[in-house]
């Protein structure tokens, strides 16, 4: 929310210095983003009327050479490319010798065949705003040529972007942080909405019907007859609504927007001349569409709460209106009926509604961080009264208010709570004072212990006041979270990281020092993530907890498996040049349980028993941690030593063991046919005969459903099915050398080299240390339907040096077992 500091002073009196205005707002909880000073700009800036425009052709672009008067006896030639004003159009001209924003010098230049002496601004040259679609347009009597541009932009003052907090939605408005600066400073606020008169008005202004009063509590419709669209917004307004970062559109789009910013209540206007019928708010039905105000087509959801008309849908509720009823052109007498709407909607449905169509807009940046309730008659008042006395229309009678809001439960505290919450005593009189101050209407009471209790009422703008708590949390910010003394307890006596924490840090690291960075990827997924990935309908990791209200509709659902995520991540590195890309996550995924399970409500007044907790323990899915990685490109780079070596499936299998080696467990490598993998270059990574993961090569079809490139590799290992090591026996070191021996066996191809590996082991004995596979050979020497697979074993014992005849008859040993198990041949 960005806040003009000379519109503030309105509400609040005097105020000091942009930079102590900044830390008054700090004081009181507020996040201060940025303060925009005034921009460097110096030399002569004036106000200009366009007298002439030539169109210059023969050029690649649109370029008008403009004859413009820059004072009462003064015509200036300029070049000008944009096409957004006319002839007898304001403009705002930086003459030779003037410096813009970013250091940018203006002096007279040949170009396009003239001299062009001076330059006509844009809002976003001068650094008084972003818009850049066109130069500024001042509104006809905002000043004469010759004038001082500078004063009449307000360039001089400076504006404080605040980042206002999700449960303090009163504060997207002057209003609410009028009311705050009041606060901060203990001085006298001003509301501007008490200051807009309500007048009685008999009858209603247009029928409305509600068909939904839970989600449209208030519905308020008041109508302005003889509005002419064709006269600008003020320049005042026009400047407000610049400082605060919008760009003024239109008389009745920029009184509804300033009304916004003012009061905090979003508005709607309607061409009353294209309304037909009553406005009825319902739900959607199947099939209905809207055209909204951004001029796309919207298919709507059952859940969306709209407002119709005879025609159907004319607005998606809370979020933006449709196009059918926007205003249009004048009528035949120059002039249009407007219908200002301004409703209390319920937050959460404009926030689904936002999220689902991925239409923020202002509007539902406040609804769903709730409004006033009470405000809808005052702000469409105070629209209606701002369109009468700029667009020369005239509030017809009557004035419709459909529903009505309930009033707020007054909640009890303790007097003396907040010095004993704060551990500090407050002065005499502050939490009276303070809780006064936010808009409680506040009285003390007696308790039935005898003791000074406060009974709070608070005001219809603060829904988040609802408990005893929230009160002193309010009296604590406003008196000074820095007064609070800040006592450090003493840390009791532990036993560090638990085990499977050890083990998780263990994990990470391993994978960081093999050449993964760690990433955190999005952790929700939807039915399109399982279809790209390849898996069948029956699928169990398609059974997903979904999200009550998703921060994307389209990812609703929490993951049961990491590796969407970490692929949209593979994807999003890829798309910004990174072409060798390894990534890894250690984290949680969710598992639902195969019945549904009752969540068990906890009570609020003590602690949950045993029992509950164990019952609130049991409802919860599995959430069980997963370490995951990716691979795509060059698993090692090439340079001048060769070609570089791309990853593969090899790879994925080596971050599997890597993880397990990590964990202190040695993990079983075995072939398998899991999708999303290669069938014939997936492998099962295991405990024993227990499967804890898969590695390999990712499916071409995934790969090319999800823009993956080729010969992309993951893994993915349940961290949790690992055995927890507590106790780790240190390796032992022998000082004694090892002896290494090579071996070939032919066995058929169906054989798999882990399951000769598996024998080469249980053959060798105690004095085989490891076994390594370094070549692989087929073809006539060793016949059809036969591979031979080398091996080199290394022998050694604790003790002493080995001969090579114990050496060769652990080999032999080892190559027996091959050939019993699986008749694999001693090649020569």
């Amino acid at each position: 929310m960005r806040v003009p500091q000379s519109w503030l002073s309105e509400l609040v009196g005097e105020l000091p210095s942009v930079d102590e205005t900044a830390e008054a707002f700090v004081r009181v909880g507020f996040e201060v983003e940025e303060v925009h000073r005034a921009p460097e700009l110096t030399g002569p800036l004036v106000v200009g009327r366009v007298l002439e425009i030539e169109e210059l052709t023969g050029l690649k672009k649109p370029i008008r050479w403009c004859q413009v008067q820059v004072g009462p006896e003064q015509t200036n030639g300029v070049i000008c490319g944009a096409r957004n004003f006319a002839e007898g159009d304001l403009v705002v001209v930086a003459l030779p010798g003037a410096v813009l924003p970013g250091g940018f010098a203006i002096s007279a230049r040949k170009t396009y065949g003239h001299v062009s002496d001076g330059m006509i601004a844009s809002v976003r040259e001068l650094g008084i705003g972003a818009d850049h679609a066109g130069i500024l347009v001042l509104p006809p009597g905002a000043g004469e040529p010759g004038d001082d541009a500078r004063e009449l932009l307000g360039i001089d003052d400076p504006v404080i972007e605040l980042d206002v907090n999700p449960d303090s939605g009163y504060c997207f408005s002057l209003r609410g942080l009028g009311r705050e600066m009041a606060c901060a400073l203990d001085a006298d606020f001003s509301d501007p909405a008490a200051r807009v008169t309500v007048p009685d008005a008999e009858g209603a202004a247009w029928p409305v019907v509600v068909e939904e009063p839970e989600r449209c509590p208030r519905f308020v419709a008041r109508r302005v007859d003889g509005v002419d669209p064709r006269l600008p917004a003020p320049w005042w307004m026009q400047r407000r609504l610049l400082a605060a970062g919008m760009r003024p559109i239109s008389l009745v789009v920029d009184v509804t927007n300033y009304v916004m910013l003012e009061l905090g209540q979003p508005l709607h206007a309607f061409d009353a001349g294209r309304l037909s019928g009553p406005i009825v708010v319902r739900r959607a039905r199947a099939g209905e569409r809207l055209v909204t105000l951004d001029e796309a087509a919207r298919t709507l959801d059952a859940d969306d709460l709209l407002v119709t008309d005879d025609s159907g849908p004319i607005a998606l509720a809370g979020v933006m209106g449709g196009a059918s009823t926007e205003i249009a052109g004048p009528g035949p007498d120059g002039t249009i009926d407007v219908l200002l709407e301004g409703a209390h909607w319920e937050p959460t449905g404009i926030a689904r509604t936002a999220r689902r169509h991925k239409l923020p807009s202002e509007a539902s940046k406040r609804f769903e961080r709730v409004v006033d309730p009470q405000l809808p008659p005052a702000a469409v008042e105070r629209a209606a009264q701002l369109l009468v006395e700029h667009g020369g229309g005239t509030i017809a009678d009557g004035r419709t208010d459909v529903g009505s809001v309930p009033d707020r439960s007054a909640v009890t505290m303790p007097l003396d709570l907040p010095d004993r919450v704060a551990g500090r005593a407050y002065p005499r009189g502050a939490t009276v004072r303070r809780l006064g101050q936010v808009g409680c209407a506040v009285e003390l009471v007696t308790g039935d212990d005898g003791r000074a209790q406060v009974l709070a009422t608070p005001p219809s703008w603060r829904p988040d006041l609802v408990q005893a708590a929230d009160l002193v949390e309010e009296v604590l910010r406003l008196e000074g979270l820095d007064t609070i003394p800040s006592v450090l307890p003493a840390a009791p006596a532990g036993r560090g990281l638990t085990p499977a924490q050890v083990r998780r840090r263990a994990v990470s690291r391993a994978l960081a020092e093999a050449g993964y960075v760690e990433v955190l990827p999005f952790p929700f997924v939807g039915p399109a993530a399982w279809d790209a990935l390849g898996l069948d309908a029956d699928d169990v990791r398609r059974r997903t907890v979904r999200v009550l209200n998703p921060l994307d509709a389209e990812r609703a659902e929490l993951t049961s498996t990491l590796l969407p995520g970490l692929l949209d991540m593979l994807v999003r590195n890829r798309s910004r040049g990174a072409a060798d890309v390894a990534l890894y996550h250690v984290g949680q995924v969710v598992l639902p349980h195969h019945q549904p399970v009752a969540m068990p409500a906890p009570p609020v007044d003590r602690r949950p028993t045993d029992a509950e907790y164990a019952q609130i323990r049991a409802a919860l899915p599995a959430q069980p941690l997963h370490v995951a990685a990716v691979l795509a490109g060059d698993r090692e780079a090439r340079g001048w030593w060769g070609p570089g070596r791309a990853a593969g499936w090899a790879d994925a299998i080596a971050a599997g063991t890597l993880v397990g080696q990590a964990a202190g467990v040695e993990l079983r490598v075995t072939a398998a046919a899991l999708a999303p993998w290669h069938p014939g270059r997936c492998a099962a990574l295991r405990v024993g005969d227990w499967i804890v993961g898969h590695a390999g090569e990712l499916h071409p079809k995934v790969v090319e459903a999800l823009g993956l490139p080729p010969r992309t590799c993951a893994m993915e290992l349940d961290l949790d099915a690992l055995p927890l090591r507590e106790l780790r026996t240190a390796p032992r070191v022998s000082p004694y050398p090892p002896v290494g021996v090579d071996v070939a066996l032919v066995a058929d191809t169906a054989v798999p080299v882990a399951a000769l590996t598996d024998a080469l082991v249980d053959g060798g004995g105690e004095l085989l240390e490891t076994v390594r596979l370094f070549d692989v050979y087929a073809g006539e020497q060793v016949g059809e339907g036969k591979r031979s697979l080398a091996f080199t074993l290394r022998f050694r014992a604790p003790d002493r040096t080995l001969t090579s005849e114990e050496a060769n008859a652990a080999r032999d040993a080892a190559v027996a077992v091959a050939t019993e198990r699986h008749a694999a041949v001693l090649r020569a």
